[in-house]
């Protein structure tokens, strides 16, 4: 692989793709929380943006699943990674509440979190930060391993 490849491939790929991702969620009005709270309201004032936001990005996953056969392998990579797992553990959904509960309370996910950091940076930085206090606190106690202390001795 060049060295531009792998620039490209590193780096500015998925940074075009984040940004693409995180325009078709401002577009598509994911970054406005009572649109989301709208959508889980379902017996108020119902709004199914988001039902339609889902459809669309499910149709264009369906559309990869069907092309990614075909592929001898990715354009920017050596392989595909695709999970081998299909177990339900308990871990899985106490996340997966936990995550709905945020989401419901906030009306916010994490994509549409640093989308909204691009329009009002100000606003969502309590939001970010205690995201990413979350992802670190699940790292440090179920990846002990990550831990400063674990990495010195390894």
């Amino acid at each position: 692989m060049t060295a531009d490849r792998t620039w490209s491939g590193r780096l500015l790929l998925p940074l075009a793709a984040g940004a693409l991702f995180g325009a078709g969620l401002t577009l598509g009005g994911m970054t406005d929380p009572a649109r989301v709270k709208g959508f889980l309201d379902w017996f108020g004032a119902w709004d199914p943006t988001l039902a339609f936001v889902m459809v669309g990005a499910t149709a264009i996953m369906a559309l990869a699943w069907l092309i990614r056969p075909r592929l001898a392998r990715p354009v920017l990579s050596e392989a595909f990674f695709i999970p081998d797992r299909r177990d339900i553990d308990p871990r899985l959904v106490a996340g997966s509440i936990v995550f709905g509960i945020g989401w419901g309370i906030a009306g916010i996910c994490p994509g549409p979190a640093f989308a909204i950091l691009g329009l009002e940076s100000v606003a969502i930085l309590p939001f970010i930060g205690a995201m990413l206090a979350g992802m670190l606190l699940h790292r440090w106690v179920f990846e002990p391993e990550s831990r400063p202390a674990a990495r010195a001795s390894a």
